[in-house]
């Protein structure tokens, strides 16, 4: 099977920076196939992005993530509930919904909702919702005044995220501003929250790669690093600069994109 370099660069960079920018990859991931008339980069592809993304948010949270699980494992044998713990219960919580939402309604998304017109809607509406949280949203709160209420209404939105276009990114963080977290905290929340589903597409993506035959091992490898490097840099600055940049640019850059999408592709 042919290393197609310059495609595969350039898949792992959008992959890497829309799994975690509110923007939407299916947006995005559309474009160089009828652009390019790139066929679907397959199976093998998709499993390396996603392992990238996922090696890349674990790496950046992996003292949150230490914590988070040595609190959660002290509590469950019979100590002391702490924040981190808490923290811990409540990602599990928002994480239910989709899991058990996703795996009823995927073969109708697959085959439904997977095209241009309902890419190009999610992308415009999804993204006013986003400006609308944004405004309205006092922008106060951090992780530790989040409840139980505010992580399951974040995990309710992230169903919406199985429509493409809408961005799991963007409806988690567009949930969280209207449950009155701060940017930084919402985005982070919105981060931590990707892991178990990032972790269970790939599984399942595995899962499937086992019965092919044929993979490009080099190219694999090659996508799962740019992903990750991509990834890493784009959750490392988003982070840095959201509280003074706000989410307006993302919202102004989906309209217009979904615009595009509407005129010449649908």
């Amino acid at each position: 099977m042919e290393f197609d370099l310059i495609r595969a660069t350039f898949l792992a960079i959008i992959q890497g920076l829309t799994e975690f920018l509110p923007i939407s990859s299916s947006a995005h991931l559309i474009l160089p196939s009828v652009l390019l008339g790139w066929e679907d980069q397959g199976l093998a592809f998709d499993v390396a992005v996603h392992l990238g993304t996922l090696t890349a948010v674990i790496t950046y949270f992996r003292k949150d993530l230490f914590r988070i699980v040595t609190g959660c494992l002290r509590q469950a044998i019979g100590g002391e509930a702490s924040e981190e713990s808490r923290l811990g219960w409540l990602l599990l919580l928002a994480t239910l919904p989709v899991v058990i939402v996703g795996f009823l309604a995927k073969d109708f998304v697959d085959s439904t909702l997977r095209n241009a017109g309902v890419i190009a809607v999610a992308t415009i509406l999804f993204g006013l919702l986003l400006f609308w949280a944004d405004k309205s949203s006092r922008n106060s709160g951090s992780l530790s005044s989040l409840t139980w209420k505010s992580a399951l209404v974040i995990g309710l939105a992230q169903i919406l995220a199985l429509i493409p276009g809408t961005s799991r990114s963007g409806i988690t963080m567009t949930a969280a501003l209207f449950c009155h977290l701060d940017r930084e905290s919402s985005s982070r929340f919105s981060f931590l929250l990707s892991i178990p589903v990032i972790a269970g597409a790939a599984l399942l993506l595995i899962l499937d790669l086992l019965e092919l035959e044929q993979v490009n091992w080099a190219e694999i490898g090659y996508a799962m690093i740019v992903a990750c490097l991509v990834a890493y840099l784009c959750i490392y600055y988003f982070l840095q600069t959201i509280n003074r940049l706000g989410f307006t640019p993302f919202v102004i850059y989906r309209v217009v994109l979904g615009i595009v999408l509407l005129l010449f592709f649908v």
